[in-house]
């Protein structure tokens, strides 16, 4: 029987959610997971430059993988596609345009579109899009997935509770207190099997406003542009809702490391490539120097500055 009375639990939310559509997911790789399984495919073409997790889950489910080369505009270089391979599309940053990709969709036909940087591009029309919810937003898994398979099993609901201890604890003190949590439940993902997305994390996405978590990701990207523009290798379109703000800049290692020691924190976004690919690569060099400077909506105008400022002093 449901239980009725006793404590009051977490609120219900329900504003609108973005993706609402979409098949909800416990996490990005099941998403490429489940279109794997329905669509029974056996080949991808991935770029390099790419995190090894996704690497992983296609090895998980006997995929052969082939590789291609991307541009300074994080474009793909070359791509030919044999007869029964799947085209893999990152979204680096969210710099691709829709009418690129479109136009990469007629090409090739057989196309995975991976917007896990890029949450607030909608999806075009009859393109397997993918979808990650935790380098947006405070939650500790989710993901959403656009397609027109439908996978054939009754897939378990996934749980997050037990997840949630080192999102709530930087709420309220410093992410180094938490942050070798943070590493472990990216680590557990390795090793989850598909599910549906967790019941708690459904209803903090429905707590989310998104319109003022994409406007304030957009100032605060165009801030940087405005101030940074000129010393960033990249030639950047501006984005709407961004990821992050990417400044390639000379020594970008060397100045991550003295923005940590001023409690700045710039990942490395794909460590593996530094270690696997040449140094004289193109995928190397952005690996090792981009900076992915925070936009998100934690911050304003004055939290800009201050990156802003520590950058311009740490180049000295």
């Amino acid at each position: 029987m449901k239980e009725i009375g006793g404590y009051i639990e977490l609120d219900r939310y329900r504003l609108k959610m973005l993706h609402e559509g979409a098949v909800a997911l416990n996490c990005g790789r099941n998403a490429l997971a489940y279109l794997i399984k329905a669509k029974n495919i056996k080949k991808i073409k991935m770029p390099y430059f790419m995190c090894d997790s996704v690497f992983e889950v296609c090895k998980k489910y006997c995929v052969e993988i082939s590789f291609y080369h991307i541009d300074e505009t994080f474009k793909p270089v070359d791509v030919t596609l044999e007869n029964d391979e799947w085209f893999y599309l990152s979204n680096f940053y969210g710099q691709l345009t829709k009418e690129y990709i479109a136009e990469l969709k007629n090409r090739f036909g057989r196309i995975i579109v991976d917007n896990a940087q890029a949450y607030f591009d909608m999806p075009i029309s009859g393109v397997d899009t993918l979808y990650t919810c935790r380098k947006f937003f405070g939650v500790a898994d989710g993901a959403f997935l656009y397609t027109d398979s439908k996978l054939d099993e009754e897939l378990p609901i996934d749980e997050s509770f037990e997840r949630m201890h080192f999102l709530l604890g930087r709420f309220e003190r410093t992410a180094s207190e938490f942050y070798s949590e943070n590493v472990a439940n990216n680590d557990l993902f390795e090793t989850e099997p598909i599910k549906k997305m967790s019941k708690l994390t459904d209803n903090l996405l429905h707590a989310i406003d998104y319109s003022f978590v994409k406007e304030r990701r957009t100032e605060n990207f165009s801030l940087y542009h405005e101030k940074l523009g000129k010393i960033n290798m990249l030639k950047l379109r501006e984005v709407k809702g961004a990821f992050a703000y990417p400044l390639l800049i000379e020594n970008g290692a060397e100045i991550r490391k003295k923005l940590q020691q001023q409690k700045i924190y710039i990942p490395t976004l794909w460590p593996n490539v530094v270690e696997e690919m040449q140094e004289n690569s193109l995928e190397y060099g952005l690996a090792k120097d981009i900076l992915p400077l925070p936009v998100d909506q934690r911050y304003g105008e004055e939290d800009m500055m201050e990156i802003i400022n520590s950058i311009w002093r740490s180049r000295k």
